[in-house]
C-alpha cells in the first residue's frame, strides 16, 4: 500500500512538472529573448537572475551530500535528512512503510497532494565551517595590494597652463566632434524638409545652441519659449541675443548624432545578429568616453553604481526602478572616482549584458567597467549590494583589485553557517564576522542589520561611531558604538557616483524631447560639463587658487560658447600671414571713414560678417562688451557702425569736442 501511494505521488510530481514546463514555453520568442526578459524583470527590483536564486522545488529535491553532511537512507526513500546530533533518534526500520512519515489516515491524502508545501526541514550545517566570531576575537589584516596605476592619478593636462571653461569643455566637445554633429544634423534635416527650408548648421551655430542648452539648466523655465518672451514677467535677454527662438527649436527637432543613411541600414538588421540598439548614440558616446579616460586618471578608491537619464519614451531600453528618485528612464552603469566624482567610464544598459559570462548581470557590468587597459592594478572598488557577490570579489582579487560592498544574504555563495550568528535581539553596535580565504563577511547591528563583504579590511580596528540610542527609561542619549572597519570605509568612499549624480542634478540640462536618443545626448552634455568643472577645480586647487563654483563655471561657459568663433582653414591662413607694422600717424590715410577691421577676402561668405571682430572702444569705455567688424581708417580704432549703435559718430564727436576744449 505504501508503495502505491509513493508511485501516485511521483506521478503527480511528474505531471505537475510537465504542466509547468508547458506554461513556461514561449513559442513566439527565442531562448535569448526569454533569458533577457527574465534578466530585466529581476533587475528592476535590484535582483540578479543568476546570483539571487530561490529553489521552488526544494521540497521535492534531495540535498547534495557534502564532505561533512550525513544522510540516512532507506531502501524505499531516495534521501532523508538525519536528525540533529543534539537529539538522538531511534534507528529507522527497514520496512516498506517506513518511507513515509507516520500520519493519521485523515492526513494521508494531504501528503499525496502536490499543492501542499511540506513543513520546513532543518538546515544541514556542514561541520567544517567555523562559527561566527565576535568583536572580542581578533582578525588578521589581509595582505595590502600595492597601488600601481599606469599614469599619475589626477588631471592629465599641463598643470602650469590656465584653461578657460570653454577650453576644458572643448576637450569633450571638440570642433571635430561638433562638425560631425553638424553634418549629421544637416543630413537629417535635408532628408525631412523640402530643399531651401533648412539653413545648414556650422560649428559656431552649434556652439551657440549648446550655450542656450546649458543656460536652460541655470534658469529652469517652466516653458522653453518663455526665454524669448519680452513682457514684464519674463525678461531673459541672453537667449534672444544668441539665437532666435524658432531657430533653437528647429535645431532641437533635427538634432542627430549618427548618419541617417547608416541608421536605415542598422534598422533593417533589427532582430538579427549585428543589430546595434545604441547605433544612434555611438558617434558621440565613443568620443565622450575617449575624452573621459584621456584627461583624468582615478585615484586609488573608485565606485560603481547605476544612474538614470529620466525619460518616458516608448523604447525597449527604458527601465523602471521604483526605489530610485528617477523611476523611469535609461539606465547607465558608471565608474567614478570616489574623491572627486569624476565620471571615468560608463555604459548605457540596453536590456542585457554586453558580454554575458554566466555569472549574472551585476558581475558583467562591473567587469566591463573596470576593463580599461591603462587603468592599472591595486585599485579599491566600492559597490552596493546589487554588485557584491563572492564570484565577483574573488575575480577582482585574482586580478589584483580590492573590493568592499554591502551584501544580501540570499545571494549565491553567501555562507549559510548559523552557528553563533548575530541574533535578532542584538544591541546596537554588536557585530559578528567570518573569514573565508581573502573574503571577510561582517554582520553589524545599526538601526537594522547590515551585512558586508570585503577583501580589503579586517573585521574591527577599534573605531567607533556616534549613535543616538534610547535608554530603558525612555530618554535618548548619544553613545559611541563599535563600527566595523568595512562599514566605516564604505561610508567614506562609496559616495563617488552619488557626488557625480548630485553635481549633474543641480543644474541638469535635461528637458523634454521628441526622440529617445536626444535624452541621452543631453546626459552626455551633463557629463561633459561636470567633468570639465572637476578638471577646473583640480587644476585650481593644485595651484592654490580659489576655483569657480559650478554655477559660476556654467555661467562663464555659456558666455564663451555664445561668443565662440570658428576659424576656418582660409581664415587661419589669413591670420598666420605676417601683418605689416602699425603705420605711424602721419603715414595713415587721411579722413575718418569706417573700414573693415581685417581683410575678409579669404574668408568664406558665411564668415565674412564675423571674421576679425574686435571689442568696440566706445562701448568698452561705457562698461559694455560689444564686438564690431568696423574701425576708423584714420584713427585705427574699432567702433560700432550699426543702426542702434552709432559709436563711430559718437566717438569722433566726443574726440572733436575734447580737442576744441584743449
Amino acid at each position: 500500500m505504501a508503495t502505491s501511494v509513493l508511485t501516485m505521488t511521483e506521478g503527480l510530481h511528474v505531471l505537475k512538472s510537465d504542466e509547468e514546463s508547458d506554461d513556461d514555453v514561449d513559442y513566439y520568442s527565442s531562448d535569448f529573448d526569454s533569458a533577457d526578459s527574465v534578466e530585466e524583470d529581476a533587475f528592476d527590483p535590484g535582483d540578479d537572475v543568476v546570483l539571487d536564486q530561490t529553489d521552488k522545488d526544494a521540497s521535492h529535491s534531495c540535498p547534495v551530500p557534502g564532505p561533512s553532511t550525513t544522510l540516512t537512507q532507506s531502501p524505499t526513500s531516495p534521501c532523508r535528512p538525519s536528525p540533529p546530533a543534539s537529539t538522538p533518534q531511534p534507528p529507522i526500520p527497514n520496512s516498506p512503510a517506513s518511507s513515509l512519515p507516520a500520519q493519521s489516515p485523515r492526513k494521508r491524502a494531504a501528503a499525496v497532494s502536490p499543492e501542499k508545501t511540506p513543513s520546513k526541514r532543518p538546515a544541514v550545517v556542514p561541520q567544517d565551517l567555523d562559527p561566527w566570531h565576535g568583536i572580542d576575537e581578533e582578525d588578521e589584516l589581509p595582505q595590502t595590494l600595492p597601488f600601481r596605476p599606469q599614469r599619475t592619478p589626477g588631471v592629465q593636462l599641463d598643470r602650469q597652463k590656465d584653461y578657460s571653461p570653454l577650453e576644458l569643455f572643448m576637450l569633450f566637445f571638440s570642433e571635430d566632434v561638433v562638425n560631425v554633429l553638424c553634418q549629421n544634423t544637416n543630413k537629417n534635416a535635408e532628408r525631412r524638409l523640402l530643399k531651401g527650408q533648412w539653413k545648414p548648421l556650422d560649428t559656431e551655430t552649434m556652439m551657440k545652441y549648446l550655450s542656450i542648452v546649458i543656460y536652460l539648466g541655470l534658469v529652469k523655465p517652466s516653458a522653453m519659449r518663455d526665454l524669448w518672451r519680452k513682457d514684464r514677467l519674463h525678461s531673459h535677454p541672453f537667449p534672444s541675443s544668441v539665437m532666435a527662438g524658432y531657430r533653437f527649436e528647429l535645431i532641437g527637432v533635427f538634432l542627430h548624432m549618427s548618419d541617417p543613411a547608416a541608421d536605415l541600414v542598422n534598422d533593417q538588421l533589427r532582430g538579427q545578429p549585428g543589430y546595434d540598439p545604441l547605433f544612434r548614440l555611438k558617434p558621440l558616446q565613443d568620443q565622450i568616453l575617449l575624452a573621459c579616460k584621456a584627461y583624468y586618471h582615478p585615484y586609488q578608491n573608485i565606485t560603481i553604481d547605476e544612474r538614470m537619464a529620466a525619460s518616458k519614451a516608448r523604447h525597449g531600453m527604458k527601465q523602471y526602478m521604483k526605489a530610485k528618485p528617477i523611476k523611469w528612464g535609461f539606465k547607465l552603469f558608471a565608474l567614478a572616482d570616489s574623491k572627486t566624482g569624476y565620471t571615468f567610464n560608463f555604459n548605457v544598459y540596453q536590456g542585457k549584458a554586453l558580454t554575458p559570462s554566466g555569472n549574472g548581470l551585476s558581475y558583467d557590468a562591473a567587469v566591463n567597467l573596470i576593463h580599461v587597459p591603462f587603468l592599472g592594478k591595486g585599485y579599491n572598488l566600492y559597490v552596493d549590494n546589487f554588485y557584491t557577490s563572492r564570484a565577483l570579489f574573488l575575480h577582482l582579487h585574482q586580478i589584483r583589485y580590492g573590493a568592499c560592498g554591502t551584501m544580501r544574504e540570499n545571494v549565491l555563495g553567501f555562507l549559510k553557517n548559523r552557528v553563533n550568528a548575530l541574533p535578532k535581539t542584538a544591541e546596537r553596535g554588536e557585530m559578528r564576522w567570518l573569514r573565508e580565504g581573502p573574503l571577510l563577511y561582517v554582520k553589524w547591528k545599526d538601526t537594522k542589520e547590515v551585512t558586508m563583504c570585503s577583501s580589503l579590511h579586517k573585521a574591527y580596528g577599534g573605531d567607533t561611531a556616534q549613535r543616538r540610542i534610547k535608554n530603558h527609561d525612555g530618554s535618548w542619549s548619544v553613545r559611541d558604538v563599535p563600527i566595523p572597519q568595512p562599514v566605516k570605509e564604505y561610508n567614506k568612499y562609496m559616495g563617488g557616483v552619488d557626488l557625480s549624480d548630485a553635481l549633474i542634478k543641480y543644474f541638469t540640462v535635461s528637458h523634454k524631447t521628441m526622440r529617445w536618443y536626444k535624452k541621452l545626448f543631453l546626459h552626455f552634455v551633463d557629463i561633459a560639463v561636470v567633468n570639465s568643472f572637476i578638471l577646473h577645480k583640480e587644476l585650481a586647487m593644485e595651484r592654490q587658487r580659489t576655483p569657480l563654483t559650478q554655477k559660476g563655471f556654467r555661467e562663464a561657459l555659456c558666455l564663451e560658447l555664445a561668443d565662440f568663433r570658428g576659424v576656418t582653414a582660409e581664415s587661419e591662413k589669413a591670420a598666420e600671414t605676417p601683418q605689416p607694422q602699425e603705420a605711424a600717424a602721419e603715414d595713415r590715410p587721411k579722413g575718418c571713414l569706417p573700414v573693415p577691421v581685417t581683410d575678409v577676402s579669404a574668408a568664406k561668405p558665411r564668415n565674412k560678417a564675423t571674421t576679425g571682430r574686435q571689442y568696440c572702444a566706445h562701448c568698452s569705455a561705457q562698461g559694455k562688451r560689444n564686438k564690431t567688424i568696423f574701425k576708423c581708417r584714420s584713427c585705427d580704432v574699432p567702433l560700432c557702425m550699426i543702426a542702434d549703435r552709432l559709436c563711430f559718430t559718437e566717438w569722433h564727436d566726443k574726440k572733436k569736442s575734447n580737442t576744441l576744449k584743449d
